[in-house]
């Protein structure tokens, strides 16, 4: 039996689960290695330390070979090999003994997850710290540790990648994804085998009317760096966005709005979660956290919004250990994909329509509706009567199926059937 999309999403991510990610360094190569793999038209760049992107600069490239914490018998009490979480990210290195008072305010722990190791960064400041859970910090004894980290931070680059993957338009779709945190699922890996899934699913697609542009950036400064190379570009070019995060647990949906949420992103995400999963959880762009704080921001004004499962920072397991490959589901990856795929397709789809006929077409002599009146015949075709009422060139797609309360995929075939009796024409600008 062959895998669903789900299983073959969740199997990528059990690969990549293991690499301990940062804004820069080796686990973010090692991760886009994995990716290029799947994706063979992958392009990566190298954005050196230091570039200015706008107000913000490249930080230096950090690398971590090992950390721990021992007693002075030489038990690790806090190791990294075991969970690359246990070292705050960008640590400066650090190899040395330190009494309990020192040790003590380096060190992160969660009193009301006590299982739970907690994920803590200083990424534009100098520190060295170690994470670990609460009830491994209880059991810690007053005396003097080894601390080491063996870091370095050093002149270096950022990595980032993308796949443009043409179309009959050069009117483009962004698929935006973050590649810069270790080992967490549903916050980190979930969005790129979900990009992955996508851009397979599309490249099996017979034409492409948009042109897509599937990103894989460190969150913030790998947004602010691509942008700062590809701002025109993409503000004369971008119809609709997504930034792919935290899609992979089997809870409700969520969707966060661009700035006004009136985008064509906004109005496909609404339309197909609105019929597909209609306990989804609106939340507004007062609640952004992820990458579409660039994408949307003023003088960038992309039309991109997030369509989640638990939104980021609003499930317990969120930065910490506990957001493992349990979490993240096939089932939960695979219902997300669809949600995906619908929106896409739906935006494929959109034209504004216009019927060619005054009055109500005669439907029967061409064979869409039925020739004997009785009663509930005209049922089925009602949906097909409803569009044609609105489809006086001035609505969309989206919007007539709003209006008469039909998921517009569903009459996709109707529509064909419609334009190819001449009773239907696009008259989209």
């Amino acid at each position: 039996m062959s895998e669903t999309p789900g299983e073959r999403m969740h199997r990528l991510a059990t690969e990549l689960f293991p690499i301990c990610r940062s804004l820069t360094g080796a686990g973010v190569r090692q991760t886009l290695d994995v990716l290029e793999r799947e994706l063979p038209g992958l392009v990566r760049i190298d954005v050196p330390s230091g570039t200015k992107c706008f107000d913000w600069e490249v930080p230096a490239e950090w690398n971590i070979r090992d950390g721990y914490v021992a007693d002075l018998e030489g038990n690790r009490v806090v190791d990294f090999q075991r969970n690359n979480l246990h070292v705050v990210g960008y640590s400066t290195p650090i190899d040395q003994e330190v009494e309990w008072d020192e040790l003590n305010s380096h060190l992160f722990s969660l009193p009301e997850q006590p299982s739970a190791i907690p994920y803590v960064t200083s990424y534009y400041k100098p520190f060295w710290g170690f994470c670990i859970s609460h009830e491994a910090r209880q059991r810690l004894k007053p005396g003097r540790y080894r601390v080491k980290i063996d870091s370095t931070l050093t002149s270096g680059v950022l990595n980032y990648a993308e796949l443009i993957l043409p179309g009959r338009t050069d009117r483009e779709v962004l698929l935006s994804t973050y590649v810069c945190h270790p080992s967490m699922a549903n916050n980190e890996l979930s969005g790129p085998v979900l990009a992955v899934g996508l851009a397979k699913w599309l490249l099996t697609l017979p034409e492409r009317r948009y042109t897509y542009r599937i990103v894989f950036v460190p969150e913030t400064i790998g947004a602010v760096v691509y942008l700062s190379r590809n701002l025109e570009a993409m503000k004369r070019n971008t119809h609709a966005g997504f930034v792919l995060t935290c899609v992979g647990d089997e809870r409700a949906f969520s969707y966060l709005p661009s700035r006004y949420g009136s985008t064509i992103s906004d109005r496909v995400a609404v339309h197909v979660l609105g019929h597909r999963c209609s306990d989804f959880v609106r939340y507004t762009f007062l609640d952004r956290g992820s990458d579409e704080r660039q994408y949307c921001s003023p003088g960038v004004d992309l039309p991109v919004a997030s369509v989640m499962r638990t939104k980021y920072g609003k499930f317990p397991e969120y930065h910490t250990s506990l957001d493992d490959l349990k979490l993240v589901t096939a089932i939960g990856l695979g219902g997300t994909y669809d949600v995906y795929t619908d929106m896409i397709t739906l935006l494929e789809a959109n034209r504004i329509y216009q019927t060619t006929t005054p009055c109500e077409p005669q439907l029967g002599k061409r064979g869409l509706y039925p020739n004997l009146s009785i009663k509930k015949s005209g049922v089925p075709a009602r949906a097909m009567m409803d569009f044609l009422a609105y489809a006086d060139g001035t609505n969309d797609l989206i919007g007539i199926c709003d209006r008469i309360g039909v998921y517009a995929p569903t009459l996709l075939t109707t529509l064909e059937k419609l334009s190819a009796a001449g009773l239907l024409r696009d008259v989209t600008p």
